[in-house]
């Protein structure tokens, strides 16, 4: 069956999507999660703050991309003191790093600082702090390693917990052979990561595996869940989401 299968265009992806790639549509995260909603796939590896947003979604069960602690691929990068920003430049693919980021800011400093589009190019020396993600913060970080806040290690440093950034998010109407297909490709993704550490472009070959063996987490389990329900909570309370709805997680 040809099933609509979409998926973020970053080198963490590709261990989920393995062998499966032809089948797939890329597209930055933002709009990914827009044609999502939109119907116009069956499932995507979408970024969580979509499934948070809206209660019209399944959770394949197991699978995502997470991390506990350092993540490498969300930053802020920072010339003012984190903790005395009053404006940062965010980047405009990523809903979930943004609201991320308001949360940390909230939480662990009692601050919201003004949030205003990242522009192509923009360099440090113009922009008091930078909010990035992705491949585009994995070559920042392998440049200009000082003055950077990782994400993934200052929401485990605050709340104990992992934090997931995507997951498989599927139309409830899907039968359940799409799920055996995700479920394969994230099999044979894990049992080939030197293939696609090798076959990668990004930073370089020891860099690449570093990130995919330990930075990078690829399990949805208990700590990961809790991880996800800290985080819906935390938008409710600092208004970023209208409601908190139980997720609905299919094995």
């Amino acid at each position: 069956m040809n099933w609509r299968i979409g998926s973020v265009p970053f080198l963490n992806a590709r261990p989920l999507i393995f062998g499966i790639e032809e089948q797939v549509t890329l597209a930055e995260p933002a709009r990914l999660a827009d044609l999502l909603y939109r119907g116009q796939f069956d499932a995507a590896l979408v970024p969580v703050a979509e499934v948070l947003a809206h209660d019209r979604y399944d959770l394949l069960d197991g699978v995502a991309i997470a991390s506990d602690g350092r993540v490498d691929s969300v930053i802020l990068a920072h010339r003012d003191p984190v903790e005395k920003l009053t404006r940062v430049a965010v980047t405009p693919v990523s809903r979930t790093s943004v609201w991320l980021l308001r949360v940390l800011l909230k939480g662990r400093y009692g601050i919201t600082p003004e949030f205003y589009p990242l522009p192509t190019g923009a360099t440090l020396v113009e922009h008091p702090a930078m909010l990035m993600i992705g491949d585009e913060a994995i070559w920042y970080r392998m440049q200009s390693p000082s003055n950077l806040w990782d994400l993934g290690a200052a929401w485990k440093e605050w709340t104990g917990l992992p934090f997931v950034y995507a997951a498989w998010a599927l139309q409830r109407a899907v039968p359940a052979g799409l799920r055996s297909v995700l479920r394969n490709a994230q099999a044979n993704g894990l049992a080939h990561l030197e293939e696609i550490v090798q076959d990668a472009a990004e930073a370089t070959a020891s860099y690449r595996r570093e990130y995919l063996t330990r930075c990078v987490s690829y399990h949805l389990g208990e700590l990961e869940k809790q991880g996800l329900r800290q985080f819906q909570l935390l938008l409710k309370e600092y208004g970023l989401i209208e409601s908190v709805h139980d997720l609905r997680y299919v094995s």
